[in-house]
């Protein structure tokens, strides 16, 4: 929109303190939500011989959605908040 940015790496540090906490985040959404959706079983890990194909692909594509999601969320917040602090519009 405004022709104002701030670099790609002026923008890191916070970019990847925003990582961080989305993949904390995340996990522990995903973690949540797997144990409210199947009564209390933890998520499987791929190679878990006990564990179904389908059991497998729908946590897998579950925690994707969530990850991308939640990251998406922050990332955009992150670039919300240094244009409020500086002026300027993070940009790639």
């Amino acid at each position: 929109m405004g022709s104002k940015r701030i670099s790609k790496a002026n923008y890191k540090p916070v970019g990847i303190v925003l990582g961080l906490a989305a993949g904390t985040l995340s996990g522990m959404v995903f973690q949540r939500v797997w144990s409210m959706t199947m009564h209390g079983r933890t998520a499987p890990h791929p190679i878990d011989e006990d564990r179904g194909w389908g059991e497998i692909l729908l946590a897998a594509a579950l925690q994707g959605a969530i990850v991308a999601m939640i990251r998406a969320s922050i990332d955009r917040a992150g670039a919300t908040g240094v244009r409020k602090f500086t002026g300027y519009w993070p940009h790639d």
